[in-house]
């Protein structure tokens, strides 16, 4: 891909809060259009960075359809809505009387690559929570099931399934470093894990990186909001299930949710808009949590919090109810002899 064959990119904004965008404009850069640019993407159209409207908006969408401009790139923020009873007319694209999916699904059987920026385009969301009055789903999931509105079978026309870029919202560098993958060439299905999300976050854990880790060590367990132990005993924190780098990639340079006093709820699985409990809980069974770490058996995880607690160092049992660090870590010579 050459400077004078840029990537060309298409943003539609379909069902949802528009928070994947707002995200999107905290991307680590001075010069959001220029670190794009520089990369060989080329922004066709995005409803909150673009300056065309109304009917140079529709002359676009249908440059594409036509074949006179070439989409490499269909991104899609917010879940589809379907409804009433198939119509999609719950959203209707503003000057042209058609529904969102009618454009959605046309415009991505042009595209090199369909990728769904965010939870709700991904797996319907929380725009899919609760009765479902929109019949709103992801472009290619409805929740951890396959189908949604493009289908289980759907392949772009560079071949691959549905890349979703999921989160709520989704973090800028992974939007960017998608982007800039699939400009690149090197977003293959390999680079895609069994729930079509880019490997290059989807392959850590929320977990790795957390600050409170010694906590969960130890499985000294903050009681109450403030607290600065490990929030998975009692505080519904999720971050050891997760699959996302938000605590080595952190929000805007410095932050994350488990650094801000927060729970992970798991925003980029499916479902997470309905965990069946309260988001600051932990359900358990006899004491247990139900939702364990990934990859740990039951029988494992319960020997060693047992063996953890035993041997919990009074400096870390003391800091983890509170709010402030109560005790600091003793001084002791680490030279050798």
């Amino acid at each position: 891909m050459t400077r004078t064959d840029p990537f060309n990119v298409l943003w539609l904004q379909s069902g949802g809060c528009g928070g994947c965008s707002m995200s999107l404009l905290c991307a680590d850069t001075t010069d959001f259009h220029g670190l794009l640019r520089d990369a060989g993407i080329r922004l066709l159209w995005h409803p909150s960075l673009s300056l065309e409207t109304g009917a140079d908006v529709v002359a676009i969408l249908n440059d594409v359809l036509d074949g006179r401009v070439r989409l490499d790139a269909l991104c899609v923020e917010g879940a589809l809505l379907r409804g009433p009873n198939g119509t999609g007319r719950f959203h209707v694209l503003a000057g042209t009387g058609l529904p969102m999916i009618h454009w959605v699904q046309r415009l991505a059987g042009q595209a090199g690559v369909v990728a769904a920026m965010g939870s709700c385009a991904a797996w319907g969301g929380i725009t899919a929570g609760g009765a479902n009055p929109t019949d709103a789903c992801g472009l290619q999931y409805e929740d951890d099931r396959p189908g949604g509105l493009l289908g289980a079978d759907f392949r772009s026309r560079g071949g691959l399934p549905v890349v979703n870029v999921a989160g709520c919202p989704t973090h800028p560098g992974w939007v960017i470093d998608t982007l800039m993958a699939m400009a690149a060439g090197e977003l293959t299905a390999d680079a895609l894990d069994a729930l079509g999300r880019p490997r290059l976050y989807a392959d850590q854990l929320v977990h790795h990186g957390c600050t409170r880790n010694e906590f969960y060590e130890f499985k000294a367990s903050a009681e109450k909001p403030s607290d600065l132990g490990c929030m998975m005993e009692h505080m519904g924190c999720k971050g050891t299930q997760v699959h996302a780098d938000c605590n080595t990639r952190l929000w805007n340079g410095e932050g994350s949710c488990t650094r801000g006093g927060y729970a992970c709820i798991a925003c980029t699985e499916p479902g997470f808009q309905e965990p069946g409990h309260r988001f600051h809980e932990t359900p358990k069974i006899a004491g247990i949590p139900i939702g364990l770490p990934t990859d740990m058996p039951k029988a494992w995880f319960v020997a060693l919090a047992s063996l953890s607690k035993s041997a919990t160092p009074q400096r870390v049992k003391l800091n983890a109810t509170a709010d402030h660090r109560v005790v600091t870590p003793a001084i002791r010579k680490t030279r050798l002899k």
